[in-house]
């Protein structure tokens, strides 16, 4: 957890790092050479599987943002307005979400300096997390509010603006459970009696699971995803693994896009490929709904539509799903032409899959 120590520590090494970029550029310009910022390249051919540590990272290649002609002055010059307003923001202990700094742009001074749509000013803040080496958490920085949240037997203090808290994820907070704050590297982990994490991709199933009891029958803290997941909640997500090792599962509802979202909480994401080793939970598995379960509880499905099945065929030489066990259920699925939801389970009763479909699962996997 952050002490408020560690937090100015962390601040003022985020603000160095950031003046020190700028100071880069001027050091450029001072020496008669054309100020640059070389990168690494953002894209998919430049994405590798670092089978070691089974994450996705960057690769060798790199891209370099120059001031040798219009365009690559003009990035320059949003970047260094933009490490003003980062540095400004860490001097003042204030924070602001990345839609913030996209209208805020329109505030400055300079209108080159301003950003066209907000995906430019977010890919910035990225390439500025990628050469400073410094999070955008750190930076102060949030996306919009995720609301994903954790309940569970977990006791935890939380560093606030109003000082500590201390928290206990079932006892001290109503059925939305603990919303996981952006930086989460601000809690301390103080006590659990957990033996498992769940992670869960949709909000109907983990109130399912809440309502009946699921987290205190089985001793295990349910994560909502909320979808795909944000970095919040992969990074938590991560360290209750790391520190408190405890396994990881993830309950996804049974499509292509959704054994994605098992990957990115697993091995990271292109996206964010630079964070993988901060983000990514490689130890994770894959609990449902499988392909094979379509068929065995004969669910109710919708039919696989013309991107479902592209995007199958994908996975199929995707990095993150090269083994048996993946290549038998992609390869099953495409054969079916289904997929199901989660909730798909309740056409068994809605206890079913508390009941029996995880039990029998996660006992399968040994988990318990």
């Amino acid at each position: 957890m952050s002490t408020d120590s560690d937090s100015d520590a962390t601040d003022e090494l985020a603000r160095d790092r950031l003046i020190d970029l700028a100071g880069e550029f001027y050091d450029q310009f001072a020496a008669g050479n054309v100020p640059a910022m070389e990168i690494p390249t953002r894209t998919k051919s430049n994405i590798v599987f670092d089978e070691d540590k089974d994450v996705w990272v960057y690769g060798d290649r790199t891209s370099t943002r120059s001031a040798n002609n219009v365009r690559g002055a003009q990035k320059l010059l949003k970047a260094i307005y933009t490490i003003d307003f980062l540095a400004e923001q860490l001097d003042q202990d204030r924070s602001s979400t990345l839609r913030e700094l996209y209208y805020l742009s329109e505030s400055w001074d300079e209108e080159r300096a301003q950003f066209s749509d907000q995906d430019e000013s977010n890919q910035l803040v990225e390439d500025l997390e990628i050469v400073s080496e410094v999070t955008r958490e750190d930076f102060h920085m949030r996306p919009e509010e995720s609301g994903a949240t954790i309940m569970g037997p977990l006791y935890l203090r939380e560093q606030t603006r109003r000082g500590e808290r201390e928290i206990h994820c079932q006892e001290d907070v109503g059925e939305g459970g603990y919303q996981i704050p952006n930086n989460p590297d601000t809690i301390e982990f103080l006590d659990h009696d957990a033996d498992f994490v769940l992670c869960v991709e949709t909000g109907g199933m983990r109130d399912r699971l809440v309502e009946n009891g699921f987290d205190e029958k089985y001793s295990v803290i349910v994560v909502h995803l909320k979808g795909q997941p944000a970095r919040a909640t992969r990074r938590i997500t991560r360290r209750l693994n790391d520190e408190l090792g405890l396994p990881v599962v993830v309950f996804c509802d049974g499509d292509p896009w959704s054994y994605r979202i098992y990957a990115s909480v697993a091995y990271g994401s292109i996206k964010s490929a630079h964070l993988s080793e901060y983000l990514a939970t490689p130890t994770a598995k894959y609990i449902g709904i499988q392909p094979e379960d379509i068929v065995a509880y004969d669910l109710p499905t919708d039919p696989l539509s013309d991107s479902d099945i592209n995007a199958l065929e994908s996975e199929l030489d995707d990095p993150r799903f090269q083994d048996d066990y993946w290549a038998e259920q992609i390869e099953l699925q495409l054969e079916i032409g289904k997929k199901a939801e989660q909730q798909a389970l309740a056409s068994r009763g809605l206890d079913f899959v508390t009941d029996t479909y995880l039990p029998e699962r996660l006992t399968e996997m040994g988990v318990i």
